[in-house]
């Protein structure tokens, strides 16, 4: 690098400048409470479901109905405008700008809109220093917990760094642009493996249990169990949650496809267990949903800890003489057996199967050592599939740290914008 290079490069870097947000925007201001209609008519109201992965989203949009109620013309949004969630845990502090602007809309009360002093920025240099920034925004939320907000105040004060010439902003632009589409056309593919990788799975399950052998058995689960049952609601039973001891109770969001997923347990009164004994788990019991949008997601119970199950999940105990656990989880997870589970449900306001339909499903089965041996090939099979699902998962991983470090650079000055 010349000595001339160097010099240039110390110079732009000194010419970057730290300023709060509230000396270098026009307006911070939330947006109007609008009354919503359902005519397709209606002007066009952002809100924060709206604004998602740095864009905007304009299919989850809802309308106002103008002739009830006039907005203030500076809640509209404008070209450049930068736009953060400004309430709720989860969804504060997101943000996006308005790159493009060919319709009229106005965002609502739970979003802010920062619009930048067109003098000192180039419009789409300021919709990435908000993006840098999106992290320390998340974190200033005031109040309590699901009820976080995100004041004017607060994000006035927010210390944003940008370099004072529009030339450079531009040039910084350029390369962030260029960049992130690469590293999205890269998540988008890793993305789409990753799909790809659980549909292998998904169709070589469908392959086992349509390709039937000739001597394959149709039998129903009730002839198949020792007991097909369901639990309760602790509420029913006069039971209390515990924070401690007392006895795990597995609910529906615990029941995943092959696995149980532990990170929400709930524990009870041990006197559950009293009220509750048939549904008392054993290990090797098999558990699938009946209520709700995870019908049919079936486990296997595999852990030592006392536990008992809610009335939104069914157990079944296998007759091991009969039927093999493994090969039953295995079939009610596979695509061929959760639409018949699907076409079953019955909707009084939440979808539902009752227990009578799953002692009476008949399910193909061939002899027990058979079972088995499909078992052990589907565990094989399902082993290959998730090393390509960890391969793809730490790649998209990897995308997002790469996302991270570009931003870091841009906003240190690390960047080359000079040619």
């Amino acid at each position: 690098m010349t000595k001339e290079l160097t010099m240039e490069k110390t110079r732009l870097l000194e010419s970057w400048e730290t300023k709060p947000l509230g000396e270098i925007c026009e307006m911070i201001k939330r947006g109007s409470q609008p009354k919503y209609t359902e005519s397709a008519d209606g002007e066009i109201v952002l809100n924060q479901k709206c604004i998602r992965d740095h864009k905007i989203n304009l299919s989850v949009v809802r309308k106002h109905d103008t002739s009830k109620k006039t907005i203030n013309k500076e809640r509209y949004i404008q070209l450049g405008d930068g736009l953060i969630n400004s309430t709720g845990t989860g969804t504060l502090g997101r943000v996006a700008q308005v790159r493009e602007l060919n319709f009229s809309a106005f965002v609502d009360t739970h979003i802010t809109i920062v619009r930048p002093n067109k003098n000192l920025f180039f419009l789409d240099f300021f919709g990435w220093m908000l993006i840098h920034i999106e992290k320390e925004i998340e974190g200033l939320g005031e109040g309590a917990s699901g009820q976080t907000e995100l004041s004017r105040k607060i994000i006035e004060r927010i210390n944003v760094s940008f370099p004072s010439s529009k030339d450079q902003q531009k040039q910084i632009v350029a390369i962030l642009d260029k960049a992130f589409a690469a590293i999205d056309t890269a998540k988008a593919n890793a993305e789409q493996n990753l799909q790809n990788a659980k549909a292998l799975f998904e169709s070589y399950l469908q392959n086992v249990f349509s390709t039937k052998g000739d001597d394959w058995e149709e039998k129903q689960i009730k002839n198949l169990t020792e007991l097909v049952t369901k639990g309760s609601s602790p509420k029913w039973q006069g039971v209390n949650y515990v924070d401690e001891g007392g006895i795990f109770f597995l609910t529906s969001k615990n029941v995943g496809e092959g696995e149980l997923l532990l990170n929400n347990k709930k524990y009870l009164e041990e006197k559950f267990n009293e009220i509750q004994k048939t549904s008392i788990l054993k290990k090797g019991d098999v558990l699938t949903n009946i209520v709700g949008a995870s019908i049919g997601r079936t486990a296997i119970f595999n852990l030592n800890e006392i536990t008992n199950i809610n009335q939104a999940v069914c157990l079944m105990r296998c007759n091991s003489e009969k039927v093999y656990n493994y090969y039953l989880m295995y079939l009610l997870n596979s695509p061929f057996f959760k639409n018949i589970l699907h076409d079953n449900e019955v909707d009084n306001a939440r979808a539902n199967l009752s227990l009578t339909f799953f002692k009476n499903l008949a399910i193909p089965l061939p002899k027990l050592s058979e079972q088995k041996e499909i078992v052990k090939n589907i565990k094989s099979f399902s082993t290959e599939t998730k090393k390509l699902e960890v391969i793809y998962k730490q790649k998209i991983a990897d995308l997002e740290e790469m996302k991270k470090s570009v931003l870091q650079k841009a906003f240190s000055g690390q960047l080359n914008t000079i040619n």
